[in-house]
């Protein structure tokens, strides 16, 4: 196993696995706090085509 963030190998039983150390792993946790990593759901070409219904009476505002 690879390090993600350096790529360095990981010792199998590591306390910081999968990083490879203290510093990756915090890193990692940097990149998340600075949204460079994204969640997002799958597009499906339905959904781009599809123009959004009005908004109902049920709806806030």
């Amino acid at each position: 196993m690879r390090c993600p963030i350096c790529r360095q190998p990981v010792a199998a039983g590591s306390p910081d696995q999968p990083f490879c150390s203290d510093r990756c792993r915090i890193q990692d946790l940097a990149n998340w706090a600075a949204e460079k990593y994204v969640i997002s759901d799958r597009v499906h070409s339905d959904d781009l085509d599809a123009p959004e219904p009005p908004p109902g009476p049920d709806d806030p505002l």
